[in-house]
């Protein structure tokens, strides 16, 4: 009995050994949600518009993927809305390390390098296929390669669109309406400034999460922007006046401190390299779907008187800004506009 016993003992021990041994052999499947603390990887992503604009819902849309991809080991933290870092804050915080990917409006980095201000230019592109074959190519290139000495990379361009303007004095229909308003512009922009000093008018520069309330106090008439920024962030429940005039284009850069991004693991910066591509394929759609959508409601509601310039009307705001390319050339550099011009 006890020999019947003991072999019986020594029967199921060889199993278990059996098991654990096959076991150990097989794939592993890491399961998300029972990454450690000390296996994820925490990326804070902030931004300063609205969860529901192009850029917002591009980055929510980023960071769902990245962790699905990732089975959990990268976890994106999006923070719109300037929740945050504001307007002038953001690119310190990218250099601190307080945060790990930023994507400002593309006017905003005027000041890193100036070459940047080309994209600021009225009328430096016609329609959003020059903005991608521009930005796809040498000239993103370029604008890229230039933030290189600051510890910057740039992981993408996303679109918001074209620029309207918005007051509440009167239609706008020529440059010259301009005179004797005031306009909030994005900081660190000289081109944007220069753009209403040219016709008279005051460019107040003023961060974004600001100027709801400035309209709103009467610190200023009117702002320019986009379809999207302008609905979802209720600006036309305080102006009176719209003109499409698509005047400017505006883009933002996806960026990551440089050092941060290799000190990922190769296969993670893989997987975020392929998604933010992806990503920004979906983004650009969705921002001009957006944008034709808004409109349409904006034409349907009576918030706004608005005037659509012909397209002899916009060539003549386009003949009427062109000074601003001989005054800017010195600053931006003539290689870089005329490559830009290659695309019109």
């Amino acid at each position: 009995m006890y020999g019947k016993l003991k072999n019986t003992v020594y029967l199921l021990l060889i199993i278990q050994l059996i098991v654990l041994l096959t076991g150990g052999c097989a794939k592993r499947v890491t399961d998300g949600e029972q990454v450690s603390p000390d296996q994820k990887i925490v990326i804070k992503f902030s931004h300063v518009v609205a969860e529901n604009t192009p850029k917002g819902l591009a980055a929510e849309r980023f960071a769902s993927l990245v962790q699905q991809r990732t089975r959990g080991r990268v976890e994106v933290q999006v923070f719109p809305n300037s929740t945050l870092y504001a307007d002038g804050e953001e690119m310190q915080a990218l250099q601190s390390g307080a945060v790990q990917i930023i994507a400002p409006a593309t006017s905003k980095l005027g000041d890193l390098y100036p070459g940047w201000q080309a994209l600021d230019l009225p009328y430096a592109f016609k329609n959003l296929d020059e903005v991608h074959r521009a930005m796809d190519g040498p000239v993103g290139q370029k604008l890229a390669k230039s933030l290189d000495s600051k510890g910057f990379m740039v992981l993408a361009y996303w679109d918001n669109g074209f620029k309207q303007l918005t007051n509440n004095v009167r239609p706008i229909t020529s440059p010259g309406d301009l005179k004797g308003l005031s306009f909030r512009v994005m900081i660190n922009s000289p081109v944007l400034r220069e753009q209403f000093n040219l016709f008279g008018a005051t460019p107040v520069p003023m961060p974004f999460n600001d100027v709801y309330q400035g309209i709103e106090r009467n610190l200023v008439h009117g702002q320019e922007n986009t379809i999207s920024n302008l609905y979802t962030k209720g600006f036309y429940r305080v102006q009176s006046y719209m003109t499409i005039s698509d005047h400017g284009y505006m883009g933002y850069a996806v960026m990551v401190n440089k050092a941060y991004w290799y000190s990922l693991p190769e296969d993670i910066r893989r997987v975020m390299e392929e998604t933010m591509a992806e990503v920004t394929r979906w983004e650009r759609a969705k921002a001009a779907e957006m944008n034709e959508t808004y409109l349409k409601q904006l034409k349907d509601s009576d918030n706004l008187t608005i005037t659509e310039l012909t397209p002899e009307q916009k060539e003549a705001w386009e003949a009427a800004f062109k000074p601003l390319y001989a005054s800017f050339a010195g600053d931006i550099g003539l290689e870089l506009i005329n490559e830009l011009q290659k695309h019109n």
